[in-house]
């Protein structure tokens, strides 16, 4: 397994996820090259490749571990293809659990709508949250901000006994100043924010820092092993090195491996 810890490594993940231990990986967090939108370097993702990547992820990943599958759709012949639905179903055919199922906003889109368009402009993508068994680690980040923080309640509070009688409970705690965020996490995205590293958008479809980081702390903790299947420019890695966890970086790209050592060697 040291041989994989802390490295940014070149190959097809399908072939080197079958180098990995049983019961080794704490959490994953990557978006695979869905649907062709993007062109990686030539790199196709087939449905048998995806099958037995998922297959490989089950076995490698801890109980109690967490997989983040960022995945969107695309539109051919007129159709959203819903390739998002049928990997989550695939990933719950092997034995996965759908803990959560997130979306990822972002403040604009490279393709919006015009005026004469039929379709809405498209600015999310899913973020499924599959867990391996029951959930280890879960650190909610409480950022969304309580109207009524401070307040204990109105009025006070009765309940009855079992005879009938009314009896006055006690005061409930007071309500935090902030509570877990919702499902839904927006994100500016683009040159001017997506990294502090502008060397990472020599890859076409990277993610925000800031998600990643999300991810890492939300369903791991410091020492704990986070993958990244499909590393690109290196921004999982990145953030799981700057909190603290071990990171295994997988790309079959040589030039985007080079890329993502790069930026990892700056932190």
């Amino acid at each position: 397994m040291d041989n994989f810890i802390n490295k940014i490594i070149c190959g097809n993940s399908k072939d080197i996820l079958v180098k990995i231990p049983n019961n080794s990986i704490d959490l994953t967090i990557t978006s695979p090259p869905y649907d062709n939108i993007r062109d990686y370097n030539g790199y196709d993702f087939n449905d048998d490749i995806f099958i037995e990547i998922v297959k490989q992820l089950f076995r490698i990943t801890k109980k109690g571990g967490i997989i983040v599958w960022i995945v969107g759709d695309s539109v051919l012949k007129g159709s959203e293809t819903g390739t998002s639905f049928k990997q989550a179903l695939k990933f719950m055919e092997q034995g996965f659990n759908l803990h959560d199922t997130m979306i990822f906003e972002k403040n604009t889109s490279s393709f919006p709508a015009r005026k004469d368009s039929k379709r809405y402009t498209q600015i999310w993508e899913y973020m499924f949250v599959f867990c391996k068994d029951k959930i280890k680690t879960g650190n909610l980040i409480c950022d969304k901000p309580n109207k009524y923080a401070g307040c204990i309640n109105w009025g006070k509070n009765t309940h009855r006994k079992k005879d009938g009688t009314l009896i006055q409970t006690k005061n409930i705690n007071p309500v935090p100043n902030f509570s877990p965020r919702n499902n839904i996490w927006k994100y500016n995205v683009g040159k001017d924010f997506n990294s502090s590293n502008k060397e990472s958008h020599n890859h076409p479809a990277i993610f925000p820092e800031k998600l990643a980081e999300d991810h890492i702390l939300s369903w791991s903790n410091e020492g704990d092993i986070v993958l990244d299947i499909f590393c690109g420019s290196g921004t999982t890695c990145k953030m799981s090195k700057k909190n603290n966890r071990r990171y295994i970086g997988i790309d079959i790209s040589e030039e985007y491996c080079k890329l993502a050592r790069s930026i990892i060697s700056l932190y």
